[in-house]
């Protein structure tokens, strides 16, 4: 899995496109934020990883989770579900 760079000589550390392979955690929506917040993920492995997990679940318990991509932000169902139909979406 990609690791944000270093502050030493972090150069080429900008990549086109979606890092499938970033780290990343699975929460549950209204579990609140604050302190603990990266102690309440439920799970966690690559965005690839995570959005197909998503997918796999009954479509009426998706909207109950979101994808924090380490570094970067959060990621709701109606992102998740384009993220999931892009071409260049890998397969497990």
């Amino acid at each position: 899995m990609t690791d944000h760079p270093s502050t030493f000589n972090a150069t080429d550390c900008h990549r086109e496109g979606i890092q499938w392979d970033a780290r990343a955690s699975l929460h549950r929506e209204g579990a609140g934020s604050g302190l603990f917040e990266g102690a309440k993920g439920l799970r966690s492995g690559s965005f690839a990883e995570l959005v197909h997990h998503i997918m796999l679940m009954p479509e009426r318990d998706r909207d109950r989770y979101y994808i924090e991509k380490h570094g970067d932000r959060e990621f709701h169902l109606p992102e998740i579900l384009a993220l999931a139909s892009r071409d260049d979406f890998p397969a497990l």
